[in-house]
């Protein structure tokens, strides 16, 4: 990034206070890349002329010429494979683990917990059905998620296939459902097309995507930006796992009286016919 390199060259020119809003820009710059000056400010705990006198500092004419090197940064770490590849040379397990970690920790960073209290008190209410989108990128952590949260409660489903089948399923699902979309740029148009549906039935969905100027964060009632960072040519999907991870121990805490008595029912169908075996 080369915000992150103009930090790296002028780190011991900085004062405490600015190097506090250099550490908070790194540690998430997607939250840095579509905030505010008062929002970095308070992350940083300094005042909003320390976040101004960085920028300076850094060459940018004041904060807004900051955050559009921030966007361009971001826009950039999501390009097609078939460029990135050319530019990929051999990475170190090291630099890959400092890739994964901070892309978890800037998903996390970034994820309010008035946003996440909303969506898990949404997922834990039984009587609305839950139904996610995603795009194939995305399809496996998706899997893991529907997975674990269908052992928590019931009415818990993917919506997929043919346009025929998704304007279907959508025509007639709950008013009362929650739905969450999950992709990344380039999004899958079908998933666009459905959740545009999704916001004109006035259903309530949350999104998880790549920056808060994507079409999902746009019509999506609660929005989570995902650091997808990768040292190869694919997206990372390790902090959309983080996130999503997030709202299952959140959805386990807040269905304590009911979902104790539903996985005691699964794990018994296991053992019953010893599906799941510790030896060879």
């Amino acid at each position: 990034m080369e915000v992150a390199e103009r930090i790296r060259a002028h780190s011991i020119q900085l004062t405490a206070a600015e190097r506090r809003v250099a550490e908070a820009i790194l540690a998430a710059p997607q939250a840095v890349g579509f905030g505010t000056v008062a929002d970095l400010a308070a992350t940083a705990g300094v005042g909003a002329a320390s976040v101004v006198r960085l920028a300076t500092k850094l060459g940018f004419d004041g904060y807004t010429d900051l955050q559009a090197c921030i966007q361009l940064d971001l826009t950039s770490q999501l390009r097609p494979a078939a460029e990135r590849i050319l530019e990929a040379g051999e990475q170190a397990t090291s630099e890959h683990a400092a890739t994964e970690m901070a892309n978890v920790r800037a998903t996390l960073d970034a994820a309010s917990d008035a946003a996440t209290s909303s969506v898990v008190e949404r997922l834990s209410d039984l009587a609305r059905p839950v139904v996610v989108l995603s795009g194939e990128a995305s399809a496996g952590v998706t899997h893991q998620f529907l997975s674990q949260l269908h052992q928590l409660r019931a009415d818990v489903s993917a919506l997929a296939g043919s346009e025929v089948a998704v304007r279907r399923d959508l025509a007639v699902l709950d008013g009362a459902a929650t739905v969450v979309v999950i992709d990344l740029r380039r999004y899958e148009r079908w998933v666009l097309d459905a959740h545009q549906i999704v916001q004109q039935r006035g259903l309530w969905s949350a999104g998880l995507t790549d920056s808060m100027l994507s079409p999902i964060a746009a019509r999506a009632d609660v929005a989570f930006v995902v650091a997808a960072d990768s040292v190869g040519p694919f997206d990372s999907h390790v902090g959309t796992m983080a996130l999503l991870n997030l709202f299952v121990a959140g959805v386990a805490s807040r269905l304590r009286d009911t979902a104790p008595d539903r996985l005691a029912a699964v794990e018994a169908a296991w053992r019953e016919r010893g599906t799941l075996t510790d030896t060879t």
